[in-house]
């Protein structure tokens, strides 16, 4: 039985040493327990499935379905789930897929042993644990095309918790035009409420710190 407030963490890599490494590190960790290990994606996401880990620590290079691919499975039955891309990966490509599919965190497989505790930690906490440059990068990658300046403006009001009305009445547009906005806002960030708008525009570096 877990103790109470222990973070009950899925590992998944297809390299069995690299497997076991992790979860050995977890495993020493007085706060965190390993509830879950997978040599692939499928086996990740029927274990998620079953154990509902805390957090969930995947390779993104995986054989059958890979890093990007568990995501979106894991997040079709829960949209809340915490997980974490870890691999020796960094290009732009690799970080906006995981981040755009719902990672919360993306760290190198050379990073300290320290900064992986930590980046489980602060994601099991709900905080979003990107290196900057690897966010920095993001923000590139996503390019100032996607959303346009008016989404943009009133995505930053969303994220200070402003109606629709204030929205309208600060921008100067009607409320129905600011519902259309909203609209447009949720269907390029693939989400379905203003939190969680806030909280992927924030992963891909669309709002300030």
């Amino acid at each position: 039985m877990t103790a109470a407030g222990t973070i009950r963490v899925l590992v998944a890599d297809d390299h069995p040493t690299v497997l076991a490494g992790l979860a050995a590190i977890i495993g020493l960790q007085r706060d965190m327990t390993v509830v879950g290990e997978a040599a692939d994606g499928r086996a990740a996401v029927a274990l998620w499935r079953e154990q509902r880990p805390d957090v969930a620590l995947l390779d993104l290079r995986m054989p059958g379905l890979d890093g990007v691919g568990a995501i979106e499975a894991i997040r079709a039955i829960d949209r809340a789930a915490k997980i974490v891309i870890l691999t020796t990966f960094d290009t732009d490509n690799d970080v906006y897929r995981a981040v755009k599919a719902g990672a919360r965190g993306y760290l190198l497989k050379d990073a300290p042993r320290e900064a992986l505790l930590a980046c489980v930690r602060e994601v099991h906490a709900g905080a979003t644990s990107i290196p900057p440059a690897v966010a920095a990068r993001l923000a590139a990658a996503i390019g100032s095309d996607e959303l346009t300046a008016r989404e943009h403006e009133v995505l930053v009001l969303l994220a200070e918790g402003r109606s629709n009305r204030d929205i309208g009445a600060v921008l100067g547009i009607g409320e129905t035009t600011v519902k259309s906005h909203v609209r447009a806002l949720f269907a390029k960030l693939d989400v379905l409420t203003r939190t969680e708008a806030v909280s992927v525009a924030t992963r891909r570096g669309l709002l300030s710190p």
